[in-house]
């Protein structure tokens, strides 16, 4: 009988070292403050609030973590400075991955881009840079995301609405027109694993075609299976293991022949916007990041070739300490599942390399000036937490596309976060705090407990083919609409100090007229000029390769350089592994 399979939970409770005798607090004085303490809270504290000494805040996507009223070193009796936090730069990297944090490596601006078609879409990205952006973030519209061309029908009235539209080489080289792709470092938001397989090749072939080798370019892609089995909203999935197959693929290809490009992007993000707390996301994002290392290590690839270019992807939302903690908990968490599990030996693969971006369900449509204030608490939340990048979510996101104006403000909030405030100064400012150390503990501890619950189901792919993670979205959406109806969720200006007349209305973004018109146009002319036997030759091999469990991206790449559109790769994927669908627990 084959032996049990241990947790990431056992693993870690076996190989981490003892603790010690306190380095900080000694028993005497323990003793003391506990006395001094219970004193003060029978004499000063009301007895109402000695009831209700623990509350739970009730926040939009909030964890439901219980918060005593006062924290003091009784609340972490047994906190040891270096084993606990350790200076920044070093093992367990609570307070930052780097010693000197944002005064050495100040945090990317990296605003999403993307609406129209590409030339829109090019001028947008140029703007941003004029403005002080230093990063580029494409998001791609609905059609490009599910797969489908442009011409589809079911891309009819969607085209360029919400997000950049892209059916070949020719739009990718329209978006990047005098954009120095060896000189700046992009995001592509592919989403899915199928998309990235599909996307990130013609990022390859534009380089390619203007001379740059795949050495020099910089960036990241999502490539994440919990985008594309379970948050995402179109109508036709691949099966969760062959979707895991190809986010695997894309992994070793581009490790293999872009080394500079950080090739997952681990998104919880989308996941807790979709509907789920803080731990979940994160938990979710890190059992899969634990199922893809087991799986490069069977491949015969060494754990921290691929871990040095992990990163993920986070969801900031509206409870500021848990938002703080939760980043500086994930950090630590990331590290010893390194260190612990997988034995890494660089400290590039115990680093816990995030972009966050501020949370867009936040966003109200009522009283819309109000999501500024909302998206810079945010933002500084994530400042204080100690991220690598940064997105701030535009007033208007709640209507459409930002405007330039909004977009332009988004940008400066993380520019006057940066420049004005002397927040980046210090390095990680709260630590130490008694409330923030506590809550960055009692979140690790959550965290690991629900990846304890996914390992314990069989791991990340079994777990969504069973309906683990669906079930757990509806109950967690369902109860949160609950609350926001009942008031228990207070959101102002829309439950909450609502405003008793209507307010002026807001400048809202207009599309561009003609985008669909004009991209049926272009792909009509792609398919006049290339050659059919090519394409036709490039996308059987595909599907065998599919078959054959070979590594899809060479083929994938192929197609792209002989210009197959997006959704007839995509049909090759359908075809290959045929459809699934997931559980329905609405």
């Amino acid at each position: 009988m084959a032996e049990k399979k241990k947790t990431t939970k056992e693993i870690l409770r076996e190989k981490l070292p003892e603790r010690t005798a306190p380095s900080l607090y000694n028993p005497a004085a323990l003793e003391g403050l506990c006395q001094e303490f219970e004193q003060w809270r029978s004499t000063m504290v009301g007895e109402e609030d000695r009831k209700n000494w623990c509350v739970t805040p009730h926040t939009i996507l909030g964890s439901e973590i219980p918060r005593e009223m006062l924290y003091t070193p009784l609340s972490n009796p047994d906190f040891d400075y270096m084993q606990d936090l350790g200076h920044s730069g070093q093992e367990p990297f609570t307070r930052g991955i780097h010693a000197n944090m944002y005064r050495g490596r100040e945090f990317t601006m990296r605003q999403l881009t993307g609406f129209g078609g590409p030339e829109e879409t090019n001028q947008r990205i140029k703007f941003m840079l004029a403005h002080g952006g230093t990063g580029i973030n494409v998001l791609f519209d609905l059609p490009t995301i599910q797969m489908y061309d442009s011409d589809d029908p079911m891309s009819r009235g969607q085209v360029g609405m919400s997000g950049v539209a892209v059916d070949s080489v020719e739009d990718m080289d329209l978006i990047f027109k005098d954009i120095p792709l060896d000189r700046v470092t992009v995001s592509l938001v592919t989403h899915y694993p199928s998309n990235t397989a599909i996307l990130f090749p013609m990022y390859l072939v534009l380089a390619e075609r203007r001379g740059i080798p795949w050495n020099k370019l910089r960036g990241s892609v999502q490539n994440d299976i919990t985008l594309e089995e379970v948050v995402r909203s179109g109508p036709e999935y691949i099966p969760p293991k062959d979707c895991f197959r190809i986010q695997c693929d894309n992994i070793e290809f581009i490790r293999q022949n872009v080394p500079l490009w950080n090739f997952v992007t681990y998104n919880g993000y989308n996941l807790r916007e979709f509907g789920t707390s803080g731990v979940t996301e994160m938990a979710v994002a890190l059992a899969n990041a634990i199922g893809t290392l087991e799986e490069m290590l069977r491949r015969g690839h060494e754990v921290d070739w691929i871990a040095e270019r992990l990163a993920f992807f986070w969801s900031p939302a509206s409870d500021f300490f848990e938002e703080v903690a939760r980043i500086r908990a994930v950090r630590r968490l990331w590290y010893k599942i390194m260190k612990y599990r997988f034995d890494t030996q660089s400290p590039r693969s115990m680093w816990m390399r995030c972009h966050v971006q501020t949370s867009g369900v936040s966003l109200m449509r009522e009283e819309p000036l109000n999501n500024i204030i909302r998206a810079a608490y945010h933002a500084l939340a994530c400042v204080l937490g100690g991220v690598q990048s940064l997105h701030v979510d535009s007033y208007d996101e709640a209507y459409s596309v930002p405007t330039e104006e909004a977009a332009l403000l988004s940008l400066r909030t993380q520019q006057i976060i940066q420049a004005e405030t002397g927040v980046t100064e210090v390095v990680d400012p709260l630590g130490g705090s008694f409330y923030v150390e506590a809550l960055t503990n009692e979140i690790e501890m959550r965290i690991l407990d629900e990846v304890d619950e996914i390992e314990r189901i069989g791991g990340y792919v079994t777990a969504l083919e069973k309906g683990w993670l669906h079930k757990k979205i509806a109950e967690y959406f369902n109860n949160e609409r609950k609350m926001i109806e009942k008031g228990v969720i207070k959101l102002v200006g829309y439950n909450f100090y609502k405003a008793p007349v209507e307010l002026p209305p807001i400048n809202v973004f207009r599309y561009p007229e003609g985008v669909e018109e004009k991209q049926k146009a272009r792909l009509g002319k792609l398919r006049e000029k290339r050659d059919i036997e090519k394409v036709n030759s490039a996308l059987l091999a595909l599907e065998e390769a599919c078959k054959k469990g070979e590594n899809v991206m060479p083929y994938t790449l192929q197609c792209a350089r002989v210009g197959c559109s997006e959704g007839e790769i995509f049909k090759v994927f359908k075809q290959a592994f045929g459809l699934w669908k997931p559980p329905v627990f609405w």
